[in-house]
């Protein structure tokens, strides 16, 4: 099921709204419509009024949200990064990039970008708040200078926040940048890491006795600053090593003039749910479960493999190295690759075989 819907592109960069997003815009439009000023619209003509300026505010506030996310990319595609899409989903925005520069001084700057851009955001905001009152008289009693003020002071705080110096906010890559300047990346991930963990700890027990919200947002950077340590420790690790050093030579494959019911019966015989389409020594495909569940059972013995299967199949060549294969693993949802040199299959690699490779180098 796709969860997030294109709305447009901007720098070359997919914009998209994830359905967390679509299900949270009323939510905060109800908020600021029955707050009281200045932190909302509550007291403000009608109810229909209030609500309306409410949701502008919002869309205004998700605005701001994307521009910072949008400095983050900016400064990663100066570096060569490339950006697959921004999604804005319940909790802000997220840039979907294909790596973070390992560079510290690259990681600093990509980091602070999105806070930058918030702080001018909201600065400017202030500053054109304090120049309209004192040139327009009236300002001060308008629906606007609310509006304003209102930006103005989340977008410093969203800012702020993101500074704090633990994963999965922006200062905590701030952090481990500062760290890898004095030490090895995984090690300077492994500190900026544990900040983030107590971090989390702290705020947990606060919101205990405080307030309940701060539980979980504590879980959400504990779980962050985890698997940033995780996938960091995993990805520098197999870049020690090449495909052709860790796949499988061995690889099942099935004809494309194969009929969907005889592919049925072979999963079902193999254990397996998915195959690489092979003819000769040239691949033609990729064919899984999934492809054949579509076609009725009454048609399964006049359809062939060519018919479904999915022609672009995502690979790699053997003299990759293994961290190249966890990535594309990570980034499509799968659970094996295929490795292909000049559309010949050399291999499989599955993701048990890079834990496997793992578990035999720490070992």
């Amino acid at each position: 099921m796709n969860t997030s819907l294109k709305i447009g592109s901007i720098m070359g960069i997919p914009i998209k709204l994830h359905i967390t997003f679509l299900l949270i815009l009323p939510v905060f439009a109800l908020v600021f419509a029955t707050n009281p000023q200045p932190y909302g619209f509550a007291d403000v003509g009608s109810a229909a009024e209030s609500y309306v300026l409410s949701l502008l505010t919002t869309i205004l506030l998700f605005a701001c949200i994307l521009l910072h996310e949008l400095g983050h990319s900016y400064v990663a595609k100066s570096y060569g990064v490339e950006i697959r899409d921004i999604t804005l989903l319940l909790f802000g925005g997220v840039s979907s990039m294909e790596e973070i520069p390992r560079d510290p001084s690259q990681e600093f700057k990509m980091a602070f970008a999105g806070p930058l851009v918030s702080l001018i955001i909201g600065f400017g905001l202030l500053a054109l708040h304090l120049v309209a009152i004192s040139f327009i008289p009236s300002y001060s009693n308008t629906s606007i200078y609310l509006m304003v003020g209102i930006l103005a002071s989340i977008n410093i705080v969203l800012a702020l926040f993101n500074l704090i110096p633990a994963f999965p906010m922006d200062g905590g890559r701030l952090l481990r940048a500062w760290y890898a300047k004095r030490m090895s990346y995984v090690k300077a991930t492994h500190y900026a890491a544990y900040f983030g963990k107590m971090f989390a700890f702290i705020m947990g027990v606060i919101g205990l006795f405080w307030n309940p919200w701060l539980i979980l947002i504590a879980f959400f950077v504990y779980i962050g600053a985890s698997e940033e340590d995780k996938s960091t420790t995993v990805t520098v690790s197999l870049e020690k090593y090449k495909v052709s050093d860790v796949m499988s030579k061995e690889v099942v494959s099935v004809a494309p003039e194969m009929t969907v019911e005889d592919l049925s019966h072979f999963m079902f015989e193999n254990k397996h749910l998915g195959y690489p389409v092979i003819k000769g020594n040239s691949l033609k495909g990729i064919v899984t479960f999934t492809d054949i569940r579509n076609v009725l059972p009454h048609e399964r013995y006049a359809t062939l493999v060519s018919d479904v299967m999915t022609k672009d199949v995502i690979s790699l060549p053997s003299n990759s190295n293994a961290a190249e294969a966890f990535k594309i693993m990570t980034v499509n949802n799968i659970g094996r690759v295929l490795v292909t040199d000049n559309d010949t299959v050399k291999g499989i690699v599955s993701r048990t075989d890079l834990m496997r490779l793992l578990m035999l180098a720490n070992e």
